[in-house]
């Protein structure tokens, strides 16, 4: 204390607290950073105008970001904004997940509500603390704030720094704001101080101000508060900031705060003015901000696991009726406990949901979780439970396991699930739920997907019918017409001209010799190879004919329908990776060749722009969950015997940043999770096409295959009677036979070796049936790790759910974690190879076939296709599933077989070259007794009754 006879408060220096505050934030994001290298604590502080006090505080507060290491993004608008534009500009920062805090500059214009501006910023983004949520947190003792207000935070920081304490303290409170008084009398008393909160109405202030051992001022009013006032020994806090005339100061004023300055002669502590409050209102936001920044790194970098508990009934009920008993977790639930932004998910009703790509951009730094590919042996006609498999695996991760886990499976043809397989939601206690979505409409993306591939066979015929009947300059003035007398080329036209070598970009600097080149595609009517495509499954539309009407002035020509999931579209779809990149693949699609022999593609036709926009909503991954609420993504759905087979890229990408460890952090069991994502059909089929089709295409590794077997199959390949749909099995699938199941093995070796053959690992998954004996089950088990296996494990995942696929689960996860650190993983062949060279690859190597024959017309074609540069791409065999050969009725494992291809086709969109093998139809027909006998609605609840 000072030599004097009066005595001096101590002075809580703000100035001085600020920049310990500083330097310690400084530290901290510098720390944080370290571990995180992608961590930057961002603010955005939006100014409506261009008052020179706020932008004033706007550069002092980004000058404080920057020494700090935020990122500060100003927003300044035009002081005339109106408060729908205000709102939208507000929504788009609120949905940024970089965004940390978000503050406004105060005041605004008159014409907007700040009322409404304050509490349409997200209360976790409300680093100012103004928000009535964060406020009425504040007043519970039982919860707590996003954030504190910064001032009233401040004040009670620097009560801390010099160890004041507060409990059991009287303190009054002078001023009532929801911006100080009001909230820094709600911290005092949850630090157990006895608050009175005084204001212009309280009688006899002065009396009340006397009884304060903390007083905390801030009414706004020079001086209020007397230097006699104030209680010997107080501990004063002035917030007031006041400008008092004094024509002793060059600038005519000085600063005053609302306590008379004097008063430091009665208090024990006191802030001065300035140099108090004020520096430690901006630290205060500062500290917010970082703390924002940090709760959302850590709460994105892992994923909440809220299983949704089955009820197990005996006998299992229908898959219908599964589902229907179990209740799913509303769809912003499970985005919420994926860390998804409002502005990443946009729901489709209550369940389902589509994702946007913005997550990869958001995750690009994040390593990928564990990626587990499920495949299986040569199926029955009956399917061995695939997909069941896939999601009570999933199930069992994530619900048994307690560790993140998803599963990323094809949507659902309508066709077999009218037809004769029925839907692919998985079985049991195993499903996809809502499984009536996914089973029918969903998202509409195979609508979307019929819709462009349509689009574009109308495209083809109607400019071969126009090139017909007009002459070059019709077609000209009608491809570029004039408008306002400008001609103007289309974008998508450009490329056609660059194609052509076309340098001018002016219409009307054309010569005659560069308008024929540019509008005439001279398509060659019996080379157009694009056909339509619908989702039923319509055996009378394989082979139909076309431009029969008088209007087509008999211009009639052959072609046929294909399924829609067999459509080129869908297979790029499944392959992109990103919107550009769909639109680059939809602008390669070969749809016709001229009568000079060159491709004719989608940008020629000049349609591209136009299959992009149909697509843009498809190409987001749709969000659903299982039975046992865990997340799926359901995304793209070819068929694996005559397309890849595989659930599209851009699903398994994001799923596994989802799950995947944070940037800079090694992935272990600890901090990872799984994707599980299905290759349909056997190994030979969609496994070979996951490796080489999607790895490829997409760069990722996987980290172990399951294959899914059943006695039931193995014992077919061993000899069994057919199995046919409809009909029940006979006495040698429902009673024990180890000979006839001990010579089917031979399938399921050949698929381990094919596995093993890449570099993978593979568990065998043994999808148990009721009749399956201990016996059998055993020889499975051992057989299959005397053939190289690393493990084969029984499920029970139809009757149990992920109950029934723990040890399967167990097995996965210490696979998983065994190859991440010797990943020997490679592609079967060398896509610059010749393309007889890679079918042979594949059919010698996989199918173990002893030749391979091509017909004329294949030989023709992939002559043509080495001329037009077409050799370079992978393989996509379109092949039976039901054999490794090209005949269905070869089964269990067969070798030297001659493997025939009839014709071969180029997928330049999709980027893969397609041989078909014997007679592989690419629309299915509908059977005598169809599913759709079963399936009907309840007119009363709207419930759906037979899907299954």
């Amino acid at each position: 204390m000072p030599d004097s006879d009066q005595p001096t408060a101590v002075r809580l220096d703000g100035k001085v607290i600020s920049e310990q505050v500083r330097s310690e934030l400084t530290q901290k994001v510098a720390e944080f950073k370290k571990n995180h290298p992608t961590f930057t604590p961002k603010l955005v502080a939006i100014q409506v105008g261009e008052r020179s006090d706020s932008s004033l505080y706007i550069r002092q507060k980004s000058k404080a970001c920057k020494e700090i290491g935020i990122s500060f993004e100003h927003v300044q608008l035009p002081d005339d904004i109106q408060q729908a534009e205000l709102d939208a500009r507000m929504d788009k920062i609120n949905n940024d997940p970089t965004i940390h805090g978000v503050i406004v500059q105060l005041p605004v214009p008159d014409h907007l509500s700040t009322k409404h501006i304050v509490h349409s910023i997200c209360p976790e983004k409300d680093v100012d603390g103004f928000h009535a949520e964060n406020i009425g947190h504040l007043s519970k003792r039982a919860t707590e704030p996003f954030f504190n207000s910064c001032t009233p935070m401040g004040c009670i920081e620097l009560l801390k720094r010099y160890d004041i304490a507060v409990a059991g303290k009287q303190a009054v409170v002078v001023g009532r704001s929801d911006i100080v008084g009001s909230p820094v009398a709600m911290m005092l008393n949850n630090l157990d101080a006895t608050v009175m909160l005084c204001h212009s109405k309280t009688p006899d202030i002065e009396a009340k101000v006397r009884e304060a051992d903390i007083l905390v001022v801030a009414i706004g009013k020079p001086e209020f508060v007397k230097a006699s006032w104030v209680k010997p020994g107080a501990v004063v806090i002035d917030v007031g900031m006041n400008a008092k005339d004094d024509p002793t100061k060059k600038s005519g004023y000085r600063w005053v705060g609302d306590v008379e300055a004097a008063a430091t002669t009665h208090a024990a502590y006191m802030t001065p003015v300035p140099g108090g409050v004020g520096p430690m209102t901006v630290a205060m936001l500062l500290s917010n901000v970082v703390t924002s920044a940090i709760r959302h790194f850590e709460a994105s970098s892992t994923t909440s696991i809220v299983p949704n508990l089955l009820t197990l009934l005996d006998p299992v009920p229908s898959d219908i009726a599964i589902a229907s008993a179990q209740k799913p977790k509303l769809i912003s639930q499970v985005a919420s406990e994926l860390n998804l932004s409002h502005a990443e998910f946009e729901p489709y009703g209550k369940y389902t949901a589509k994702v946007t790509l913005d997550v990869l951009d958001r995750l690009e730094s994040n390593s990928n979780g564990y990626y587990v590919v499920v495949t299986g042996i040569s199926p029955t006609p009956l399917g061995e439970g695939k997909s069941t498999v896939s999601i009570g695996l999933t199930q069992a991760i994530y619900a048994h396991l307690n560790r993140p886990a998803f599963a990323c499976v094809r949507q659902p043809s309508q066709g077999p699930t009218f037809g004769i397989k029925g839907g692919a939601a998985g079985g049991g206690y195993s499903q996809v739920t809502p499984m009536t979505s996914m089973n029918l409409h969903l998202t509409g993306d195979i609508h979307a997907i019929t819709a462009a591939n349509n689009l574009v066979a109308a495209a083809v015929d109607a400019r071969y019918f126009h090139e017909s009947t007009q002459t070059d300059t019709q077609l000209f003035n009608r491809l570029c017409p004039k408008k306002k007398g400008v001609r103007k080329f289309a974008n998508v036209m450009l490329r056609r001209l660059q194609k052509l070598g076309i340098s001018t970009t002016n219409p009307d600097d054309m010569s005659a010799e560069e308008v024929s080149q540019f509008v005439r595609l001279d398509i060659d009517q019996d080379k157009i190879m694009w056909r339509r495509v619908t989702d039923t499954n319509d055996r009378f539309l394989r082979e139909i004919t076309i431009g029969e009407a008088a209007t087509e002035r008999g211009m009639a020509r052959k072609t046929g329908f294909d399924i829609s999931v067999a459509s080129e579209i869908m297979a790029v779809l499944a392959l992109t990776t990103s919107l550009s990149d769909m639109r680059e693949r939809l602008g390669r699609m070969v749809v016709a060749l001229s009568k000079q022999g060159e491709p004719i593609t989608c940008d020629d036709i000049g349609i591209t722009g136009a299959l992009t926009v149909l697509m843009k909503n498809a190409i987001n991954p749709t969000l659903m969950q299982t039975l046992e609420g865990s997340p799926v993504f359901v995304h793209a759905g070819p068929f694996a015997n005559i397309a890849h087979g595989n659930s599209s890229i851009v699903a398994d990408r994001i799923a596994l940043k989802l799950v995947g460890a944070p940037a800079g952090e090694p992935v272990t069991a600890e901090n990872a999770g799984y994707v599980v994502t299905e290759a349909g059909f056997g190994a030979d089929i969609g496994f070979e096409k996951f490796v080489n089709i999607k790895c490829r295409a997409s760069g990722l590794v996987p980290d172990v295959a399951v294959i899914v077997a059943t006695i039931r199959a193995l014992k077919m390949h061993g000899g069994g009677p057919d199995v046919v749909p409809g009909k029940p099995l006979a006495d040698e699938y429902t009673q024990e036979n180890l000979e006839l199941l001990r010579k089917g093995f031979a399938n399921l070796r050949r698929h381990i070796e094919n596995v093993n053959k890449v570099g993978i690992q593979a568990i065998v998954a043994i999808n148990a049936f009721s009749s399956d004996t201990e016996a059998e089950l055993e020889l499975v088990r051992q057989l299959s790790c005397e053939a190289g296996a690393y493990d084969a494990v029984p499920t029970h995942l139809w009757a149990k759910g992920g109950a029934g696929a723990v040890e399967l689960a167990k097995s996965v996860e210490r696979c998983c974690s065994e190859s991440k650190q010797n990943s020997k993983f490679h592609v079967l062949y060398d896509h610059n190879l010749p393309i007889k060279d890679k079918i042979e690859v594949i059919a010698k190597e996989f199918y173990r076939a002893g030749s391979v024959s091509f017909s004329k017309e294949a030989e023709q074609k992939i002559e043509q296709f080495t001329r037009n540069g077409w050799d370079k791409m992978p393989i996509c065999m379109a092949k039976t599933q039901y054999s490794f050969s090209a005949d269905p009725a070869l089964k269990n494992a067969p070798e030297g077989f001659d493997l025939p291809i009839r014709d071969i086709r180029a997928s330049l969109g999709a980027g893969f070259v397609y041989p078909l093998c014997g007679a592989m139809q690419t629309l299915p027909g509908l059977p005598t007794r169809p599913c759709f006998y079963d399936i009907d609605i309840d007119a009363e609840t709207g419930d759906i009754l037979g899907l299954f």
